[in-house]
């Protein structure tokens, strides 16, 4: 049992890479928690956003391997917004501290749906460069919870959180997505009762994405072919919203594929970056750029997924 939280990329990454708290909105109690690593005159950065139980540091083996690589990262945690619009002008209000003119999102789950929002909050003046939807929806209502939304504010903590346990996977799973597993109950045991409740309320509350808005931002859509929170009919809406967004299928990886199948995760994550390299949106340091490095990266996954059919 948590086995993540105890090796040794977990400890070098909490060791080496320092959580900041910044307040950007006048409610001094809004804290936006991140963890920015890579080269800092990187002026397009790759930010994550995670799930509903998720906290900054669930992409740690992205951040350890893609600042490995020359990328800059900053992988955030939300302070309590109660609706999206709120939420969107904090982002917009932390950005702007940051001096990120414009960023390339990845979003898991909650956090997709969160990117997806914010870039069409921002389209009159664009701030979105690129996206990386990882298990992510584009319609609140396939949770049919909206009905709900507006009261869990009132709910126990551990009520809030059986709601959440409720979608994770159980039975047999193998020893690697166990794990994944175990560090994401772990997160979710360290928040509190309004980051738990305002989470499910951004995750629940009536909302879609309007895709007119946000049509020309280039967009990678990850999903997983094992069973995961998000229904079929959830992925294949968001084939019909982005027709044109290149797919990354992972095989497995269930609802958090960037802790367990993380060499997949950064591969696809590298691959859609590199339509930026040369361009003032790269989120590389110029020096690291290394097309080689990349094709010997693809040749060993295909290995891998060959070795795995076999």
């Amino acid at each position: 049992m948590g086995e993540i939280k105890v090796s040794p990329d977990y400890n070098w990454f909490r060791s080496t890479v320092p959580l900041k708290k910044i307040i950007v909105d006048d409610d001094d109690s809004k804290v936006w928690s991140l963890y920015d690593a890579g080269p800092k005159n990187i002026r397009c950065p790759l930010i994550f956003l995670p799930p509903v139980s998720g906290t900054a540091d669930v992409f740690f083996q992205q951040i350890l391997a893609l600042t490995g690589w020359g990328y800059r990262v900053i992988a955030l945690q939300y302070p309590v917004y109660w609706d999206h619009l709120e939420f969107c002008d904090g982002f917009r209000k932390l950005l702007d501290h940051l001096q990120l003119d414009k960023v390339h999102l990845f979003g898991a789950s909650l956090g997709g749906f969160l990117a997806q929002k914010f870039a069409e909050y921002t389209h009159k003046s664009p701030r979105v460069q690129s996206l990386i939807l990882c298990n992510a929806f584009c319609d609140t209502t396939i949770f049919n919870q909206t009905w709900t939304a507006n009261s869990f504010w009132l709910m126990p903590a551990f009520m809030l959180k059986k709601i959440v346990l409720g979608n994770f996977a159980s039975g047999p799973l193998d020893p690697v997505m166990a794990d994944g597993i175990d560090f994401m109950v772990d997160r979710l045991e360290s928040l509190g009762q309004s980051e738990l409740a305002s989470r499910l309320t951004l995750n629940c509350q009536n909302s879609y994405v309007e895709p007119h808005k946000i049509r020309d931002i280039p967009v990678t859509i990850m999903d997983v072919f094992d069973p995961s929170a998000l229904s079929t009919e959830a992925k294949e809406e968001m084939y019909k919203l982005y027709p044109n967004a290149r797919r990354a299928h992972l095989k497995t990886g269930g609802n958090f594929p960037y802790l367990c199948r993380s060499a997949e995760v950064n591969l696809y994550i590298q691959i859609h970056l590199l339509q930026f390299h040369g361009t003032r949106y790269a989120a590389i340091d110029p020096s690291m750029v290394s097309a080689e490095e990349l094709e010997v990266q693809k040749a060993k996954l295909q290995n891998s997924n060959e070795q795995e059919q076999q």
